[in-house]
């Protein structure tokens, strides 16, 4: 028997995955960051293999720590079932229902496009997004309603929304 979410074969305990009775079997390490999973997002890596579960609960959780890591790109790729994906969207209570905005205050939704006020270096990418910068369709960032993802050069990117402006 091995870990649902990572495949680890020891310190296995049971997990409910509300709110339905249902219970997969994780490991110790999967156990101590299930709650907040950015502690360690490395570990989570390991979502690229068990989302393809055939088995509801393990593609439940899978569903929740990619959306909890803002993995929009694996998000995209993964298949769930409408009763499967109400089950999944049930067990994931927004604590922070406060609105992302940009510079001038005005409400950012997925999809928008923003363009960028001021030039932004870029960590770990060497390059600076320059002022003016048209960023398409972008997404929100779970839990915080400071950053926004988009695409910039052909890198997907954090941004603080206070340097953006709504187009």
């Amino acid at each position: 028997m091995a870990c649902d979410l990572c495949g680890n074969e020891e310190g296995l305990t049971a997990y409910a995955v509300a709110p339905k009775e249902d219970t997969i079997s994780i490991c110790e390490t999967c156990a101590k960051s299930i709650e907040e999973p950015t502690n360690d997002e490395k570990h989570w890596n390991c979502l690229h293999d068990s989302m393809w579960s055939t088995e509801p609960a393990v593609q439940v959780m899978a569903y929740r720590l990619l959306t909890k890591l803002g993995a929009q790109d694996q998000l995209d790729m993964l298949y769930l079932e409408e009763d499967v994906l109400a089950w999944a969207k049930e067990g994931l209570v927004s604590e922070n229902n406060e609105p992302v905005r940009d510079a001038n205050g005005t409400i950012l939704q997925a999809g928008d496009s923003v363009s960028i006020i001021k030039d932004l270096p870029v960590k770990g990418a060497g390059f600076t997004a320059k002022q003016g910068t048209t960023v398409k369709n972008i997404r929100m960032v779970a839990d915080d309603p400071t950053h926004i993802q988009g695409r910039v050069n052909g890198s997907m990117i954090f941004i603080i929304s206070a340097f953006v402006k709504k187009l």
